[in-house]
Order: structure tokens, then sequence, then C-alpha cells
């Protein structure tokens, strides 16, 4: 196949192994947190702390693009991936030995070693979405698909050893609440996971040091140099969508600062309507994706089982790095479709949000088609997003590095704003309940 032609396949597994590195950390975290809050003070208050932590940790791309600016030529993404990966790998060590260190502030016990690890390894998974993308202007673009199937393994890989390790697994056990009456009721207990905590931040740190080994092969190794772009004419374009399948190219030979781009032979130019679009579809799949869904996926799936919760958190992670590969395979350059997909997972992420918002008891809670349905509708919004964000990041990758940084950029912005919007909704406002589990 002609896709497969154009990249060599170590490069591209390189890729994918430095793609991992980008939230492996943050989402590895999320699906320890049955084991975590089980010893914490803060108890199920813990998410939140987290939540509010990783917003904190934005300063680290606001930084680092500061810094981008004022010495564009003394700092470049081979600083900062080196900074992500040991500020990542560092975080995950920290936890190894300090996730249960608490100390009083204000009177009030607190995670102090947990979240202060926390901080550090989300400012580094933060930053990572302004450096890892802009670095893949150097290559080729059909290896950005590859970038995007290492950060959905990011929280497929996580998922799956803590699936091992038995995360998560509860029993109803029937207590005495009432002494006097004698009165019983169904209790969730987890049951004890297969290897401890520690093991698994272990397997964190590993991935972070396989992330750095990735990426050192791939700046200094003259094998996959080989696999970088080659612009052979530096010209400004301008570019007017006329159809789904076709572009109508303008060359002006003029100077242009918002359209000068180089022109190789795998490159689709881009108008500045066009490239403002695709930054606002990024934003919306972000908000969306990590910010909206993420916090309300429980209030939408868990009343239709435990069963069916897990089905569409285990699927969905499944579909992200799979969309990739289709985003490989099938390329698509055209503004009209990527926004039809992008609408599409619009579409299923409000039903998933009203089904949220009906939540202990939402429609057809008690049928297995209501489970079926939420289940499609979970893994269709996780593989229409990732298709969309793939595709707007290959596209983007015609306007340069300094086109896919601002790709980077909107995407936390995005996810920021998401997470903070849903933090008032679900903590705050508490619009959405939850399913006691064992009723």
């Amino acid at each position: 196949m002609k896709c497969l032609a154009d990249v060599r396949l170590p490069v591209y597994i390189l890729v994918i192994l430095f793609g991992m590195g980008s939230w492996i950390a943050v989402n590895g975290l999320w699906v320890e947190l049955p084991l975590l809050v089980d010893g914490a003070p803060e108890g199920w208050n813990l998410p939140s702390y987290i939540i509010i932590i990783i917003q904190a940790a934005n300063i680290g791309p606001l930084l680092y693009t500061l810094i981008n600016k004022l010495a564009p030529n003394k700092f470049h993404e081979k600083h900062g991936a080196y900074i992500v990966v040991i500020c990542g790998a560092a975080g995950c060590l920290m936890l190894v030995f300090l996730w249960k260190k608490n100390s009083y502030i204000g009177g009030v016990q607190y995670s102090t070693g947990m979240l202060c690890s926390v901080l550090l390894l989300s400012m580094a998974d933060c930053t990572s979405s302004v450096v890892f993308l802009p670095y893949m202007s150097l290559y080729k673009r059909e290896y950005i698909t590859a970038l995007y199937i290492g950060e959905g393994l990011s929280g497929l890989l996580p998922s799956l050893v803590a699936l091992g390790q038995s995360v998560g697994k509860t029993v109803c056990v029937n207590e005495t609440v009432n002494q006097t009456t004698n009165e019983t009721q169904l209790q969730p207990r987890y049951l004890p996971p297969h290897f401890p905590v520690e093991d698994f931040f272990y397997f964190l740190l590993a991935m972070m040091v396989i992330c750095g080994l990735a990426f050192t092969l791939l700046h200094y190794l003259p094998y996959c140099k080989q696999e970088h772009a080659s612009p052979d004419v530096s010209i400004s374009a301008h570019v007017k969508f006329i159809n789904a399948d076709s572009v109508s190219l303008e060359l002006d030979r003029k100077a242009d600062p918002e359209c000068d781009i180089s022109v190789g032979k795998d490159v689709v130019n881009v108008s500045t309507k066009s490239f403002l679009i695709m930054l606002f579809e990024v934003g919306i799949i972000n908000a969306l994706t990590n910010g909206v869904l993420s916090s309300v996926s429980s209030y939408a799936t868990l009343p239709y089982g435990n069963q069916a919760f897990h089905l569409a958190n285990t699927l969905s992670m499944i579909a992200n790095p799979l969309a990739c590969g289709v985003a490989f395979f099938l390329p698509v350059m055209s503004q009209r479709i990527i926004t039809m997909t992008t609408l599409g997972g619009v579409s299923v992420a409000t039903y998933i949000l009203v089904i949220a918002s009906y939540s202990p008891q939402p429609p057809l809670y008690d049928h297995t088609a209501g489970a079926a349905l939420i289940v499609i509708a979970t893994v269709l919004v996780s593989g229409l997003m990732s298709f969309s964000k793939v595709s707007i990041a290959s596209v983007l990758r015609s306007r340069g590095r300094r086109a896919l940084l601002w790709c980077g950029i909107v995407t936390q912005i995005g996810s920021a704003l998401g997470a903070i919007l849903m933090f008032i909704i679900v903590n705050v406002l508490k619009l959405f309940h939850s399913k006691y589990p064992c009723t």
C-alpha cells in the first residue's frame, strides 16, 4: 500500500513510543484512583484536587510558549522534549516513594506527597501538547498519525495493566448499619490488588524512560533523520476549498506572513480562514473529550451496570488508536469531511451528556438495549473525535511548526476550559447524581 511505502516501520514505531509518553503518567493516575483514594485523607474528593492541579499545571505550556517566543533560536523542541521526559519520570519516581506521605495544612490533613508529585508530572504531560506536536513538523506528514496512536495507547496501556492488577473490582457485602434494629445493607468493598501501587508507578516510570529513549533515537539516528520532510520550494500559498474532495491552489509569490509555508511532495496548503476553523474544531474536540465527557462518563454508563461501565471505558480507549490507524490508511485532507466527522462526534457527545443528566435512572437503564446504546455511543465518540483530531493535525502539518504549536496550545486551552466548566457543574453546582454501588 502506498501509505506504508511512504514510511519506515522502525521510525513509525519509535514515533508511537515517543507519543506514548505524552499523557501516560496522568492517564495512569486516573485508572489507579480506586486504590489511591482508599488510603488518602481526601477520600473520593481526591479526583477534584487532581483536576485542579492538572489545570494549574497548564503554567508549563504557558511558560514554554513564552520562552519559545522570546528566544526562538536558543530554545527548541529538543530541549522541551527532554524537560517533559525528565519531569514526567521524576514525578512517577516521586509517586513511588511519596504517594502515602501526608501532612497537616491549616489543621487539615492532605496527601501532600502525592499531590506534589501529581503537579510535576501534570506539568510534563500538559507541556507535551506544545512540544511533541510541533517537533513532528520535522517529519513527513504520515508520521503525525503515529504520534496520535501513541497518545491513544497512553490511555489504553495503563488501563490494561490496571486490569491485570484488578483495580476497581468490588464485591457487595451485606453489613449491619443499625445495631438496634439489626438493619443490614449491601456495601461495596474493593478486592485487594494483584500487585502493589508502587509497582504500577514503576511501570509508568519505565514508559517515560522508553519515551525518552525513543526521542533520542528519533533526533540523533541518521536512519530516522532520512524521514525528515524535505521542503522543495518555499513560496506563499493560498488555498480555496471548492468541494469535499478537491482544492484549488492559488500561488502568490508575494511575501505574505500569514500564508508563508513550505511546499513539498506531500503538502496540502491551507488558507488562514480554514486554519482558524480547524483550530476552533481542535478546541471543541479537546474540551469535550478531555473535559466534559471524562467528567460525566461514570454518570452516563454506571446506571447501566458495571459491565457496561467497563466495556465503555475499555472499548473507547481501543477505538482511539484504531481511529488514528484508519486516518493513516485513509487520510482525509478535506475541511468539509473533517467538519462533518467533528459534528458527528459533537452530536454523539450531546447524547451522552443528556443520558448523564438523567442519572441515576436514565432512559432504558434496566434494559440491555440501553446498555448497548451507551457503549456504542462512547466508542463512536472516541473514534470520531480521534479521527478528526489526527486529520486536522495532518493538514496543519502543511503550515509547518508554528501551526502545530498553535494546535497544541488550543488543545490545552480547550481541555482546561472543558475541565473547569465541568468541575463547577459537577462538584460545585452538583447537577449530576451518581448511582450508588450495590443498589
